[in-house]
């Protein structure tokens, strides 16, 4: 994997900032790149290592390589970065912990590595041997900690970058939405993304995507959910949401659900829907 063009971006309050800050601004710049839709061939190829490598550390600390493992949808790519960024910032002992944790995790059997993930081993087949060595190696890699610190290492590749701009809320959107506008078929990105929005969204949010369509009203946020909301005499779940023209509640009746304003009550929209599957392909 070679690096890109792109700089890295970090926050201008990081220049002064602590190690654990300077690798934060990181992954808050990456984090929004993303949200804007930007993808690995767009952001600056070193920063995304360095995102990686903290992502990896998270998990890790957090349930051991399993935690990693579990959390990663693509790990050959995953992986790729987090060799490289460990190699890059100088993490040899973490490299070669890593290499060989992920050599014994990817030994086991399918079968095997789904009950070590789900955490069923007293019901698996996975030899007590193969269990002790990535415990072992978990132990290991917390121990490497103490006399290789990834974060310091981390922190202090991402300063050493060339070209490393550092930006402030201000400059930061704009340097984003300068990239973006170079996205050859945003459209179709955005088309992409809100379809998979969609598609994991819970029940109450299709449901208040569908009152705001009867509506004519665009929603904007969905601020929260209350569940001591009083209606005719009753004590209700409601969830209170923003539009373009201004804040409504939505709550649910037997077979309808309701869009309505908070202060004169009044019914702005209804839905009928048999089951929850009406909403799930909507």
């Amino acid at each position: 994997m070679t690096s890109n063009e792109y700089p890295v971006v970090l926050t201008k309050d990081s220049i002064e900032a602590d190690n654990a800050d300077v690798v934060d601004a990181n992954v808050t710049v990456v984090n929004e790149m993303y949200e804007e839709l930007l993808n690995h061939e767009e952001i600056a190829t070193n920063a995304l290592r360095s995102y990686f490598v903290d992502y990896y550390l998270t998990q890790a600390l957090a349930g051991g390589f399993a935690q990693y493992v579990f959390t990663v949808p693509e790990r050959e790519e995953v992986d790729a970065f987090v060799r490289e960024g460990l190699e890059g910032m100088g993490a040899k002992g973490h490299l070669e912990l890593f290499n060989r944790t992920a050599a014994a995790f990817d030994a086991l059997s399918e079968e095997d590595a789904e009950a070590y993930l789900d955490g069923d081993l007293d019901e698996s087949e996975v030899a007590p041997e193969a269990v002790a060595e990535l415990e072992a190696l978990d132990g290991e890699f917390e121990s490497l900690l103490e006399t290789e610190d990834i974060i310091e290492l981390n922190a202090a590749w991402l300063r050493s970058q060339d070209g490393v701009l550092y930006l402030d809320e201000e400059q930061l959107e704009a340097h984003i939405a300068d990239r973006v506008a170079l996205i050859p078929n945003l459209e179709e990105r955005q088309a992409e993304a809100a379809e998979a929005e969609l598609e994991n969204a819970p029940e109450f949010e299709l449901i208040i995507r569908e009152l705001c369509d009867v509506a004519g009203y665009r929603l904007e946020k969905i601020t929260m959910g209350d569940p001591n909301y009083e209606h005719d005499g009753e004590t209700i779940l409601a969830w209170h949401f923003a539009t373009d023209h201004g804040n409504y509640i939505m709550i649910e009746e037997d077979d309808e659900a309701f869009m309505i304003h908070p202060e004169t009550k009044e019914i702005i929209a209804a839905v009928e829907f048999e089951d929850a599957e009406a909403f799930e392909d909507a």
